[in-house]
């Protein structure tokens, strides 16, 4: 069966994003893009909450095509355009290449979804992660840890009743400080 894993990047004080939805303080260099060109490359699809999904299909869909775009980037793009992609939003009325548009959280949708054939599924998206944590839908997190303190923005976990424990299957810090973690959600 696919495992759903929550795919983030998170400052080292715990915030997704910054105020006005920042993201400029992300390291991203070659050695950080191809790693998660990699992990997107094995997986048999992406599922986004809408804002996650409009950031994407913003500037994914074509970057490729400016010619000052570097070769990590473009390969991204490719990557991207050609995997399929479940975003959901109860407003959302058209979406792009290769994405279907889902209206709820629905768990046996989503378990179903999970026996389907291909590769893993990757999560994108504090609110959405939220509520899939919530409804123990998520079996495994990866979170790129940025090495700067932003202050204030979006939490990337919110606040809770339920305990969640964590077994660490990996790590890895990138030459620019960057670390990843991977971790079980423990059942």
């Amino acid at each position: 069966m696919r495992k759903i894993v929550l795919m983030m990047s998170v400052s080292l004080d715990g915030y997704m994003e910054g105020p006005d939805q920042d993201i400029s303080w992300h390291r991203v260099d070659d050695e950080v893009h191809r790693s998660a060109n990699d992990a997107v490359r094995d997986l048999g699809g992406l599922l986004f909450g809408r804002v996650t999904y409009d950031l994407m299909e913003g500037f994914w869909p074509t970057a490729d095509e400016d010619p000052d775009v570097d070769p990590v980037m473009a390969d991204f793009a490719r990557i991207y355009r050609e995997i399929p992609k479940y975003v959901y939003s109860r407003t959302l009325r058209e979406s792009g290449r290769n994405t279907t548009i889902v209206r709820d959280v629905v768990p046996e949708e989503v378990r179903a979804l999970k026996e389907q054939p291909g590769g893993d599924l990757g999560l994108g998206g504090a609110d959405l992660g939220a509520v899939f944590l919530e409804q123990g839908l998520v079996d495994e997190i990866r979170l790129y840890v940025h090495p700067v303190l932003i202050g204030r923005g979006k939490p990337m976990f919110r606040e809770g009743d339920a305990t969640i424990p964590l077994t660490l299957i990996g790590s890895r810090t990138f030459g620019n400080g960057v670390t990843l973690l991977h971790y079980a959600v423990d059942a």
